[in-house]
């Protein structure tokens, strides 16, 4: 609870406000889950402070909700790039992920359970960016990794939102988007190694290393080129 609470800080998510007329802030709770890897072990627990989004009103507190996920024949593809090429597979993983979407609409939540300041407490949090459970938080967090990959000279396929190409000197570099999860493969290592640089200086990350388990998928690695 305490990561997840410094992550809202750090990303100037909120800021506490009185409350505006006819306010109707929305509600907050925590939400605890574990990770598992591809043996069912558990490797990370995890405390989400999650919004509850089912109240609100379309047009009123968000607009548009879309936001693309990487098809499972377009993962199964790269993949199957990845090994008829011999190319490693990296995967990474954004932390707090949907704090990083900048919200449009005007949005105000209610101060977190556990964490109202004492004196202050029929005071509000107005939203600067998304929160977990917030119908428009997968859209703006989208948006925001979209604009960044542009920004690196990435381009996206036409046909699958979620996967990104990039010619570099060493060769292609692709990336597959699963929500917040990136799945990296290219011809250089050099290449990969330096695109994680440039995430990690963009958003926080966790560099899970080589592939090994992926939307019930376990992968297999060859010996690693030297390239």
């Amino acid at each position: 609870m305490e990561e997840e609470m410094n992550a809202i800080e750090e990303n100037g998510t909120w800021e506490l406000v009185e409350p505006p007329p006819s306010c109707r802030p929305i509600s907050l709770k925590w939400v605890y889950k574990v990770k598992r890897d591809e043996r069912g072990e558990v490797v990370r627990h995890k405390a989400r402070l999650v919004a509850r989004g089912f109240v609100q009103r379309e047009d009123v507190d968000f607009n548009e909700v879309f936001a693309p996920v990487a098809r499972m024949e377009s993962v199964r593809l790269l993949l199957a790039l990845a090994a008829t090429r011999g190319w490693n597979v990296h995967h990474m993983d954004v932390k707090s992920a949907f704090l990083n979407g900048d919200l449009k609409e005007e949005v105000y939540v209610k101060q977190p359970p556990g964490y109202v300041v004492n004196g202050q407490e029929h005071r509000v949090l107005r939203l600067r960016k998304a929160l977990y459970g917030l119908r428009q938080a997968p859209r703006a967090w989208n948006q925001k990794l979209d604009t960044v990959l542009k920004e690196m000279e990435f381009k996206r396929c036409e046909s699958e939102h979620a996967l990104y190409t990039r010619r570099a000197e060493h060769g292609q570099l692709v990336v597959g988007v699963y929500v917040d999860d990136l799945v990296i493969t290219g011809a250089s290592k050099k290449e990969i190694e330096a695109f994680k640089a440039q995430m990690k200086k963009t958003f926080r990350m966790s560099d899970l290393g080589l592939l090994t388990y992926y939307l019930g998928i376990e992968v297999e690695h060859r010996k690693e080129a030297s390239r």
